[in-house]
């Protein structure tokens, strides 16, 4: 039983990421995704933590410290589960498949970029809520950047949101 439903949702996880990687090809919409995609990795991030920290005296600092623990526990939970699961990347699985941008590493499960862009998007609602519906689009919209890449499942996708969002909460759970 368990067998037959894991083989139904790849089925439907292929299918559905056939269908979003079939987007791709028009070369303004490309770029676009593309530097969505980008704003993702990490540094972006950093900088927002920093910028808050050392411009905004109401909420600067607890966001700051939240931010570090938050990142400090998806890091390691995100190592852990791609380590554990080793699922192959569409283009590896899928014949044909191209990726439109060069993965981070090997392994598809968890999102990592979602992951933490789901974090950031939580962290900044939590203490900014006026900011709350862009960065959870944003967040969504970095999910849906790794699929029209062609690097990640959508399945991939929704347990790095999953991920970032408990992290998140739990990070301000514990901080506050």
């Amino acid at each position: 039983m368990i067998r037959d439903f894991g083989q139904i949702l790849h089925r439907w996880d292929t299918i559905a990421f056939q269908t979003i990687f079939g987007l791709n090809g028009k070369a303004l919409f490309d770029r676009s995704i593309y530097w969505i995609s980008k704003s993702g990795d990490g540094y972006i991030y950093g900088l927002i933590g920093i910028l808050l920290l050392l411009l905004e005296p109401t909420h600067g600092r607890n966001f700051f410290m939240a931010a570090l623990m938050a990142y400090a526990l998806e890091i390691p939970l995100y190592t852990i589960i791609k380590r554990t699961i080793k699922r192959a990347r569409p283009f590896n699985t899928i014949p044909g498949m191209k990726f439109l941008i060069a993965p981070p590493d090997e392994f598809s499960f968890p999102s990592g970029h979602t992951a933490a862009a789901f974090l950031m998007a939580i962290l900044l609602s939590h203490f900014y809520p006026a900011v709350q519906v862009p960065a959870l689009i944003w967040a969504l919209l970095i999910g849906f950047s790794r699929i029209y890449l062609g690097v990640h499942y959508p399945t991939d996708v929704a347990v790095g949101a999953v991920l970032g969002y408990v992290v998140a909460k739990t990070s301000l759970w514990l901080a506050i």
